[in-house]
């Protein structure tokens, strides 16, 4: 395996909310966070599995504009 060719690896922290999930990548940032005398990047997320409408049953249907009316109208289902 050739040297020096794999990104850095560091340890992070990725919060959501009030849910974090400590973890290594290769991301970092500006903001760092000592969690247990190991300092961690901090990573913010938009969305995660605690947080998106599929992992939380939130989920909708919506029928937009009536596109499942017009399919079945043209496929006479």
């Amino acid at each position: 395996m050739k040297a020096d060719i794999h990104p850095a690896y560091h340890p992070v922290v990725f919060v959501d909310g009030e849910h974090e999930v400590i973890s290594k990548s290769t991301m970092t940032s500006k903001e760092t966070r000592a969690i247990d005398g190991v300092d961690h990047y901090v990573i913010k997320l938009d969305i995660s599995a605690f947080s998106h409408p599929f992992f939380t049953g939130k989920q909708k249907l919506i029928d937009a504009e009536g596109r499942v009316d017009r399919f079945n109208k043209r496929y006479n289902i």
